[in-house]
């Protein structure tokens, strides 16, 4: 059996890992990872390889850069070819950035079938690109590889026959729990002079927050109101920091907002593991940080994660720096002591994955 996993962006690396790890001690299962360049920053991508033991892949496509037409397209024209010349058996995609529903897209036109980790999210607001990416590559997978129940609903509201639908768990824990060692190790809170529970870090890249002016600068205000009392880090994404530079945002002497570079894996893990309270609106850090008991304040009106509210720390609060602010003071009392007990984010999503490629008989 030959499965060909694909990636290209910051998220999808923390669901390769566990698999390639499970996938190479199956020596009848043949592995190939293309990285489609989508993410090409070392910082947002190759250091990720590193912190979380990933092979060098096989093919790497350094699309790099572009609108989503443009970026799309040029991940489709790069990977047929290597879709020709690998012939796997199934085409793994992950999650819902752009490489995920080009590749799905090339691999169902010429006939592969194509399985997706992390399907059935949905977060029912159109304006996200990401939901489009997750429709559309769930409507053109065969193997429907969920995360959680809502998401097993979601799929069969949508009509999708119940044999395509397999509940594995979420992959993006097994990182979690074979980094933390390290992470907690990394000790990133002391290497900054932090003090454990008394900091936030805060990560902020979709268009709905930074692109408009006014909202930045409310948000940014925010933060610095909130860095008056406690420490706030702010690793930059790169989208971030050219929106910045273009308002001419400079902090405030009094205030303690620490603007980063992007960190690794390991670092921003060990970061997050010992804050205080996390600000995003990321997908990924819901999930994690629910995991680990973290209270977490997610600017946006609407998650494709909701069991990370139902059952774990987050909160949804609206993109204006008085809600963050508010629900901020309220966030302590968010905190899961041992963390979030969700059912079959233990660690052992890959495993079930690998058992579903051995039942599913490809």
């Amino acid at each position: 059996m030959r499965i060909l996993s694909i990636v290209g962006a910051r998220p999808n690396f923390m669901k390769l890992a566990p698999l390639d790890r499970v996938l190479a001690s199956h020596p009848d299962l043949e592995h190939v990872i293309v990285h489609t360049g989508q993410h090409y920053d070392r910082n947002m991508s190759d250091s990720f390889f590193d912190d979380l033991g990933i092979p060098e892949p096989h093919y790497n496509l350094e699309v790099g850069s572009g609108s989503h037409a443009w970026q799309t397209g040029a991940i489709m024209q790069a990977f047929e070819p290597v879709c020709k010349d690998v012939g796997p058996n199934v085409v793994l995609v992950f999650g819902d950035v752009n490489s995920t529903v080009a590749t799905a897209l090339v691999a169902a036109k010429l006939g592969i079938k194509v399985g997706h980790v992390e399907a059935g999210l949905r977060s029912r607001d159109w304006g996200m690109p990401e939901e489009i990416n997750r429709v559309v590559t769930d409507r053109l997978s065969d193997l429907l590889l969920t995360p959680s129940p809502d998401a097993d609903e979601n799929l069969r509201a949508e009509g999708v026959p119940p044999e395509r639908i397999h509940f594995v768990g979420n992959i993006m824990i097994d990182s979690l729990v074979y980094a933390l060692p390290r992470a907690v190790e990394f000790n990133a809170a002391g290497n900054r002079d932090l003090s454990p529970g008394e900091y936030s870090v805060v990560t902020l890249h979709r268009p709905s927050n930074v692109d408009d002016p006014e909202s930045l600068e409310d948000l940014m205000s925010a933060l610095e109101e909130l860095s008056c009392s406690s420490p706030v880090i702010f690793p930059v994404h790169p989208r971030t920091k050219t929106r910045l530079e273009s308002i001419g945002w400079v902090g405030s002497d009094s205030a303690d907002l620490r603007l980063l570079a992007p960190v690794g894996y390991l670092e921003m893990l060990s970061l997050v593991q010992s804050s205080g309270m996390v600000i995003t609106d990321s997908g990924g850090l819901q999930e994690e940080t629910s995991f680990l008991g973290v209270p977490c304040i997610t600017v946006r009106p609407n998650t494709e994660r909701p069991i990370t509210c139902t059952e774990g720390t987050n909160q949804l609060v609206v993109p204006r720096g008085e809600a963050i602010v508010e629900a901020a003071g309220l966030a302590p009392g968010r905190r899961i002591e041992g963390g979030a007990k969700i059912d079959k984010w233990d660690g052992n999503a890959a495993e079930r994955i690998v058992e579903v490629f051995r039942s599913a008989g490809l």
